[in-house]
Parts: C-alpha cells; structure tokens; sequence
C-alpha cells in the first residue's frame, strides 16, 4: 500500500534525563484511506533505514461493515523482501508467481521481489460478507546488492512455525533473526532482527543487541532509560548500548534492527541500490512489461504521476 505520512522528529531527552540509549523519536501522522488509518514510521526525512529496514507501516485497527474491506489491486515491486504480519483479520495475497496465500494473525508472508514481482491484497467473500477488524504491520526489508537481481519467491510461514517463548515472565515472539536462545525459520538474507512482545504495566524487557535497532510501540506506552515513548512512536536506539524497556500500561511493542545494506533509492514501489534502476522499473511498469497475478489480471495501479 502506498501513502505519503509527513512524520514528526524529535531530539531525544528530557529536562531530567539525558537520553543517551535513543538517537530519535518518530511520531508519525495518521492519514485516513478510506476507512483505516495508516502510520508510516520509516523511511522519513530524518532517517531512512534502520539496519535493512527501509518500510514500516502500522495499519488500522480498522472496522468495515458488511461488504467491504481491504482492496489494493496489483501493483509492483523490485530490490526488497515484503513482509506482512497481521494482529487482527485476514489478507488474501495474490503475486505474479501464482501464490494464493490468506495471511491471518501469527503468520508472517515473506515475499521476496528481487528482479521484480506484481501483487495484490484483498480479501476472500467470506471474510466480507461479515464486519470484520483488520489491524497489523506492513515492512519492507532492502535487499543486498546480491539479492536485488535474484528471481522472486514467495514464503509462508504459519503463526506456529515463528518461535514464542516466556522472557522475564513476558511472552515474545522472535518473528526473524535470532534473540533470547531462539532462531526463527524465516529466510533472511543479511543479519536481521525482527521481534515482538506483549508487555502488562510494570513489566521490563532487556532489548536484544544489534548493530542498529528501533522500537516501534504499538499499542500502550513505554519508558527506555527515563524516556517514556508514547503509543504510535518509534525510538531509534543508539548503537552499542544497552536498553532496557518498561511498559507503563499495557503495551505491545515491536523492535526491527540489523545491519546496514547501504544507501537504497525508493520511489513508490521500488528500491534499489541504483538509480537508474528504478527509472527503468517505472518505464517497465508503464509499459506493461511487469508479469500479471494469475486470477488477477485486469485490474492494476497506474505509476503516481
């Protein structure tokens, strides 16, 4: 899904505290599409990527009636690996590979776009013939240079697959990478952190460590080294130290991090390492040249502009 957030960015400290373990705090604007409420947190002016992060959009909760619901209709992308995690509802992916794939809560949807790939995110009669929620988390992983050309793929991974273990008497699913001695099954294609922790108030989590790391709350209000980080914000931590989160009310929260793939060019749909290659990605798209999502063929989002 695309959308332009103006984001807001702040210096990190307090009038008593001097934050030294966070580098930035990034309060998105909610802008409404029709019915649900996307937040993008990355990239923004003041930071771009966090390790190979380079997309982050948190979308809904959202209520539909009856009758309607999610329906983006297929678009493109090159140069990343999407990855789709839902709190509430469902998403039938569709992709120019012939997956036909119902994503719902737990599960994570890995789509590798490498050389370049066409898909789209409705939803099956079922689930809109009644009101439904929908509620999750849209990212977007920067390919490395040696992995932007590769052939597309697509990977499913069952909510039961991903590792969930108890930390300090908090539950925490480590949805890619590895943390707390556990290793998720997901595909990574450079060092990668991806986890996620429900928090009651009073409960603390030490953070794991990566070269570069951000925490995204969700839902609730925490506080990191006497900064509290409001529902809706991402914290950019700074490199090397350690952090130690506390929820303040009931909290879930999601850290992302890893290591740096180099500078990325994004625009609309695509990322890559070269410039170039994007505007040849924007021709191809115009020109048609793009595969079609089998059982989804007609309909498609013309290039912005």
């Amino acid at each position: 899904m695309s959308n332009t957030l103006d984001q807001i960015e702040q210096p990190c400290h307090t009038s008593e505290h001097p934050c030294d373990v966070i580098e930035m705090l990034l309060t998105p604007t909610d802008r409404d599409l029709g019915g649900f409420s996307v937040r993008r947190l990355l990239p923004t002016a003041g930071r771009k990527m966090v390790g190979p992060w380079i997309f982050f959009d948190h979308m809904g909760p959202a209520s539909f009636p009856a009758g309607e619901g999610i329906n983006v209709r297929p678009h493109p992308h090159i140069g990343i690996a999407t990855v789709t995690y839902l709190f509430e509802g469902e998403i039938l992916h569709r992709d120019s590979l012939g997956s036909v794939q119902p994503i719902r809560p737990g599960d994570i949807n890995l789509m590798v776009t490498g050389s370049g790939i066409v898909h789209s995110e409705r939803e099956r009669p079922e689930i809109t013939r009644e009101s439904h929620t929908l509620h999750g988390l849209q990212l977007w992983l920067a390919l490395p240079e040696a992995y932007e050309e590769a052939d597309p793929a697509f990977h499913h991974y069952p909510s039961g697959q991903i590792p969930s273990l108890s930390v300090a008497g908090l539950t925490v699913r480590v949805m890619m990478g590895s943390a707390y001695g556990v290793t998720s099954p997901v595909r990574l294609f450079s060092p990668t952190l991806y986890i996620e922790a429900d928090l009651k108030p009073g409960q603390t989590l030490r953070l794991p460590d990566a070269a570069e790391r951000a925490i995204y709350v969700a839902g609730g209000k925490i506080r990191i080294a006497g900064t509290e980080v409001p529902e809706h914000a991402m914290a950019i931590l700074s490199p090397g130290q350690e952090a130690v989160i506390e929820a303040q009310e009931e909290s879930r929260i999601a850290l992302v991090g890893g290591e740096s793939v180099g500078k990325r060019y994004i625009e609309w749909n695509f990322v890559s390492s070269r410039e170039g290659r994007i505007e040849q990605a924007k021709a191809d798209w115009r020109a048609g040249r793009f595969p079609k999502v089998p059982g989804d063929e007609e309909d498609f989002i013309p290039l912005p502009g």
